[in-house]
């Protein structure tokens, strides 16, 4: 992203993080933000922002345990700021999934794909994720199949998992929304 941290990239003269809020805000009851760079300009968006708490680059799992450990609710949902066509069910479809199977971590996949910073967790994992950490562990979906584990296809909507990791992907993603109007 030339530099830029990657949720304060804009698509569509929005920022990328706000299109992902903008998804998230009817289908949770708590948003927590997960940075380490750029903080001033994350708190300015009204939610809590927290950084990794971990010496050295964890990846997603600090932003995972962070969010388990500060949510005051029973489940998180995970997403990354990178994904700005997340699906308007995600937190339902991972929901349902969880119940169904009695699962402690539901994942989303497309087109046999999982996205595993998609998730919802039971919050019951932390310990679990702790441990996994502490122990060097950093595939974010080797904890999450050592847990009880349920995968949610969403292969009907593979688009809304696309992620940006260059200024070209944004630059594609915008033509591909203006071609085919997509929100």
């Amino acid at each position: 992203m030339g530099g830029a941290d990657k949720g304060l990239v804009k698509l569509k003269q929005k920022l990328l993080i706000k299109h992902v809020i903008n998804r998230l805000i009817l289908q949770v009851d708590e948003i927590i933000i997960n940075a380490n760079r750029e903080l001033a300009q994350y708190s300015e968006l009204g939610y809590p922002v927290i950084q990794d708490e971990m010496a050295g680059f964890v990846g997603p799992l600090a932003g995972i345990a962070l969010g388990l450990a500060h949510a005051k609710h029973d489940y998180v949902l995970v997403v990354p700021c990178d994904s700005p066509l997340l699906p308007l069910d995600l937190a339902a479809r991972l929901f349902k999934s969880l119940q169904v199977s009695n699962a402690d971590i539901a994942v989303a996949t497309s087109d046999g794909d999982a996205h595993p910073v998609f998730c919802l967790c039971k919050k019951n994992t932390l310990p679990s994720l702790n441990n996994y950490m502490h122990q060097d562990g950093r595939k974010v979906s080797a904890w999450q199949k050592s847990q009880r584990y349920v995968e949610a296809d969403f292969s009907d909507n593979a688009a809304a998992f696309i992620n940006l990791n260059t200024l070209e992907d944004v630059s594609d993603l915008e033509n591909l929304i203006a071609l085919e109007n997509i929100n």
